[in-house]
């Protein structure tokens, strides 16, 4: 049975832990990843450069567990948004409501994942599998989407590098536009599968 200590201090270290992971979502999605080092997170983390390490032995690792825990914040939120609509195919096309709302926001800086694979990707296994992972549960979500509105797999695939392509262009343009484009290209693909 854990004792009353080890409990509070697992408490301590998760909250430490969430500390480092804010810290690090803040400037590694503002800054990149590679501009920004260990010493950065602690200051900005208010942790101690040991403290920091004893929880992340390696930045991959702080970086890997950043994307993870913004993967799962990130998928919630664009279920929750597309859940509010009860016709199936609307909620296709509120992928790309959501879309837009996070292009509009003040601190978008584009895809996470896709920022941290154009850095990192090519050198380290264990961030370009978080991107991969990422990437796959999203075209997953929206052939399941595609499914539920009785639309073939292939349309589902398309939808999603409609949404890939619209999170790109969105952050090298700095503007919210590429979400309704693309958001007007799901439609008309939807249009002609459903066409006799």
């Amino acid at each position: 049975m854990e004792t009353a200590d080890a409990a509070a201090a697992d408490a301590a270290a998760a909250a430490a832990a969430e500390r480092a992971l804010d810290a690090a979502e803040r400037l590694f999605y503002r800054r990149g990843i590679q501009s920004v080092g260990m010493d950065q997170i602690r200051t900005e983390s208010g942790l101690s450069l040991k403290r920091l390490y004893q929880l992340f032995p390696a930045k991959e690792r702080l970086v890997e567990a950043y994307l993870e825990r913004r993967d799962e914040r990130w998928r919630r939120d664009i279920a929750e948004h597309v859940e509010r609509h009860e016709d199936p195919e609307r909620r296709i096309l509120a992928i790309f409501d959501w879309l837009g709302e996070w292009f509009a926001a003040p601190d978008f800086n584009g895809c996470a994942w896709i920022n941290a694979y154009g850095e990192l990707g090519a050198t380290s296994d264990p961030v370009a599998r978080q991107v991969r992972l990422h990437k796959t549960a999203f075209k997953e979500y929206v052939t399941v989407l595609a499914a539920r509105a009785d639309l073939p797999e292939s349309l589902g695939e398309q939808v999603f590098l409609l949404a890939e392509g619209a999170m790109a262009t969105a952050a090298i343009t700095g503007t919210p536009a590429p979400a309704a484009q693309a958001s007007q290209a799901a439609h008309l693909l939807i249009a002609a599968t459903r066409r006799p």
